[in-house]
């Protein structure tokens, strides 16, 4: 049954709220509503004023800011591992798998170089950049999503953006980089993490979902694979782009990266969830969540011994900087408050 459309600013309570109150608290109608298709903009603004109490109409900071979860979290060299991870996870929909594998732009060898690029462009973009340009941004990917079909094996055509496929993709990115903080050791609180979920809602209104539909904390997060995982399956398109991802195509200067590839893609892919890692067709054993859980703490602590400098690109850099200066802020307000 379609339910009417819930406005970001009329989202209920914080993460730490939503927690207390259960998994489903604040949804309106059954949990198992579809997910909706919608226009981002002012609201995305606003959903993030009433969360985290900081005025957004300038642009500033865009959607998130330095006293987000996601500014926290983000930009940590151990991420990456999270986003090879969302893309094993994202290929297990069938249906979004298809109709990506359909359009070879997608896939094809002399274009997913350029295609990796605009990704991370965009996920910098959305992360850090100016409301005027991740509504920029976000206009562009709704248009190459929405010119995109795929067609089943019956002959049935199907759109790339369907609220569906596109909750799939967007939970996938979410429960990667999750996963990977709350395994490599970073110190991330369950409180934090919460946040950053509920946070990424905002994420996911850019790319056109209903923002009331989508996981608003770790626990919606889990509920909603515990229901949409037995849609998942590796598919043989599946299998090739996982195969395709050990051997990618590198501009020449990079082309000595080829040397980590293959480790960083094991880590990646035994990161995965054992359910996920078992349609591959790889052993779902706990002694490899064990092993790849202790290899993530050891690469995290291993990035932390480099200089800001190489750790960090420039807009991370700026980004901690703005941090640091907002705590400063946050700690003397009291004192000014009471002079």
């Amino acid at each position: 049954m379609t339910t009417a459309a819930t406005p970001a600013h009329d989202l209920e309570g914080t993460a730490a709220t939503r927690r207390a109150r259960g998994p489903q608290a604040g949804r309106r109608g059954s949990a198992r509503q579809a997910p909706r298709r919608r226009q981002p903009g002012a609201e995305i603004r606003s959903v993030r004023a009433d969360q985290d109490g900081t005025d957004m109409t300038s642009g500033e900071y865009g959607m998130f800011g330095p006293g987000s979860a996601t500014w926290h979290l983000m930009g940590e060299p151990i991420l990456w591992v999270a986003g090879i991870r969302a893309l094993y996870l994202q290929a297990l929909d069938p249906t979004t798998m298809l109709g990506t594998w359909q359009n070879s732009a997608l896939v094809h060898r002399h274009e997913a170089w350029a295609r990796f690029l605009r990704t991370t462009e965009f996920v910098r973009i959305r992360t850090y950049g100016s409301t005027p340009d991740v509504e920029r941004a976000a206009r562009r990917v709704r248009k190459i999503h929405a010119s995109l079909t795929g067609t089943d094996a019956d002959g049935t055509a199907f759109r790339l953006d369907e609220p569906d496929q596109l909750l799939w993709v967007h939970c996938a990115e979410v429960d990667s980089y999750v996963a990977v903080c709350r395994r490599c050791g970073m110190g991330t609180t369950p409180d934090q993490l919460d946040e950053f979920v509920d946070e990424q809602r905002r994420s996911a209104a850019l790319v056109g979902l209903d923002p009331a539909t989508v996981p608003a904390s770790v626990a919606e997060l889990d509920a909603y694979y515990a229901d949409a995982r037995q849609r998942a399956q590796a598919s043989a398109e599946a299998k090739k782009s996982l195969l395709m991802s050990f051997n990618p195509p590198l501009p020449p200067p990079l082309v000595p990266l080829k040397l980590v590839v293959p480790a960083l893609n094991t880590l990646a892919f035994a990161a995965l969830p054992r359910w996920a890692r078992k349609l591959y067709g790889a052993p779902g054993h706990p002694a490899t969540d064990a092993a790849t859980t202790a290899t993530l703490k050891a690469l995290y602590q291993a990035t932390r011994l480099a200089p800001a400098q190489l750790r960090y690109t420039r807009t991370v850099r700026l980004a901690k900087q703005t941090i640091r200066e907002h705590e400063r802020h946050q700690d003397t307000a009291p004192e000014h408050a009471t002079a």
